[in-house]
């Protein structure tokens, strides 16, 4: 005899089978969060070569440098909340304050303590060899981001979770 499937029977089983554990992660929004991280950093090799002509693979385990990896980050977050549950959710107001904070840190605390240090390091460079402080090792100058590379970061973000988002 030939069984017949209803809708119901269809819908109950793709339920069940898609409440079953997966070795892929599916959580699309922090999914696209490491993405744009990993490609923001991965980027800054190639930024940095074009810049300065030489290959750095330590940049892309520092901060600083375009494209901003942090605003890259905390976008592709938000935008993928706001594209999987809608501007109008909590998750999503969360992380556009995030970005925000971020975003605004970058260009504003981060940079200008990048450019202390560059002056600081630039002053003990000119003491005496005997003077006690200048053998001590240069500060971190690239911590910061400029506005230009934070807006890179950014669109970065937004089009990796425009590509990673669920089809509907």
């Amino acid at each position: 005899m030939d069984e017949v499937i209803t809708a119901s029977d269809a819908s109950a089983a793709l339920r069940a089978a898609s409440s079953e554990p997966s070795i892929i992660p599916t959580n699309i929004p922090l999914l696209s969060a490491l993405l744009s991280l990993a490609l923001a950093q991965f980027l800054k090799l190639f930024t940095s070569w074009y810049k300065e002509r030489r290959w750095d693979s330590g940049k892309m385990l520092g901060s600083g440098g375009m494209p901003s990896s942090h605003s890259a980050t905390v976008v592709a977050l938000a935008v993928s909340i706001a594209l999987q549950e809608g501007v109008g959710a909590s998750s999503f107001a969360i992380a556009l304050v995030l970005a925000c904070i971020v975003m605004y840190d970058a260009t504003g605390v981060r940079l200008h303590a990048g450019r202390q240090a560059e002056l600081l390091n630039q002053i003990v460079c000119e003491l005496p060899p005997e003077h006690p402080v200048s053998s001590i090792k240069p500060l971190r100058d690239s911590l910061g981001h400029t506005p230009l590379q934070v807006v890179a970061g950014a669109v970065l973000g937004c089009i990796v979770a425009y590509l990673m988002r669920s089809p509907s």
